[in-house]
């Protein structure tokens, strides 16, 4: 294949990625009156494993010993990852944007690197650290709303708290990758989506005041999360890391809160404000600085 062919097919992916994570959260909001987050949760990692089954069940035989003998950091990931993650942002996106949340997840690279300092004493370069705080400092300024007093009093918008547990969530489960069983993606797919599934399950069952109105659109909602950002975007993300390195990879996914607010406003019409802009820009400015300069591994 030509190189700057294959190059653009790159691009196409990840943008694909992009787009698909960042619809998840649109989804959420589009449909907060329609379904219940546990239940959204619920329903799309059964659907996701359906989806994936038939391409796991072969490998899944063999890699079934590794994955039973790292049982514990495979349910870790599973509470964080699978179930903890996602739930915990739908149950967010039913008091704040989809706008919000995307540039909120600016705030991942930043708690991941803090996380994996604190937990493996893990250090990065200087200009990458600085870049990634600035990342943070723009998602920060979108939180506040450009507000020096939201700051001072600490007022942040309703659902705002609960969407950063939720990056806090995902940062965590970051971090454990490294610790995740040395199994065939698909064999790890499977077993972390119906783990999710079997966790979120009794919570939906035992816990009163979950609803589900059954609507086109809320149908529609549910096939979209089960099968683009679940199982998709995965595999898409995985195969430009393998043509493009991680760290372009990672970079390319970095875009996510920004491209996601922009279809935000496109598709939802939710307003972009000032401080909106101004949290894009320093995100942006970050990511710039925090990219890998040189050639990268594949």
């Amino acid at each position: 294949m030509n190189s700057r062919r294959g190059d653009w097919l790159t691009y196409v992916m990840l943008g694909c990625t992009i787009a698909f994570w960042a619809g998840n959260a649109i989804v959420g909001r589009a449909v907060r009156d329609d379904i219940d987050p546990v239940i959204l949760a619920l329903l799309r990692w059964i659907g996701a494993t359906i989806v994936v089954a038939p391409l796991a069940w072969r490998g899944l035989r063999e890699d079934w010993p590794v994955i039973r003998a790292a049982w514990k950091p495979t349910l870790a990931l599973c509470l964080t990852g699978i179930a903890g993650f996602n739930t915990v942002l739908y149950a967010g996106l039913q008091y704040t944007t989809a706008t919000n949340t995307l540039l909120m997840q600016a705030s991942i690279p930043g708690l991941v690197l803090l996380i994996a300092a604190l937990a493996f004493s893990q250090r990065e370069p200087m200009v990458k650290v600085f870049g990634i705080l600035l990342s943070v400092f723009g998602a920060a300024f979108t939180i506040f709303r450009g507000s020096m007093e939201a700051v001072l009093s600490l007022q942040l918008g309703k659902g705002d708290l609960v969407i950063f547990s939720a990056c806090l969530i995902w940062a965590i489960y970051t971090v454990l990758l490294r610790m995740a069983p040395k199994v065939r993606p698909t064999s790890f797919l499977f077993v972390t989506f119906a783990g999710g599934a079997l966790v979120l399950l009794p919570i939906a069952l035992l816990t009163p005041g979950h609803h589900l109105a059954f609507t086109a659109n809320s149908i529609g909602a549910i096939a979209y999360v089960s099968i683009f950002p679940s199982v998709i975007a995965y595999f898409l993300f995985n195969a430009s890391v393998a043509r493009a390195g991680s760290a372009i990879a990672g970079q390319g996914i970095a875009m996510m809160p920004i491209i996601g607010a922009l279809l935000a406003a496109l598709l939802l019409g939710e307003k972009l404000y000032w401080y909106h802009g101004v949290g894009m820009a320093i995100i942006l400015a970050g990511i710039v600085i925090a990219a890998p300069r040189g050639a990268q591994p594949r």
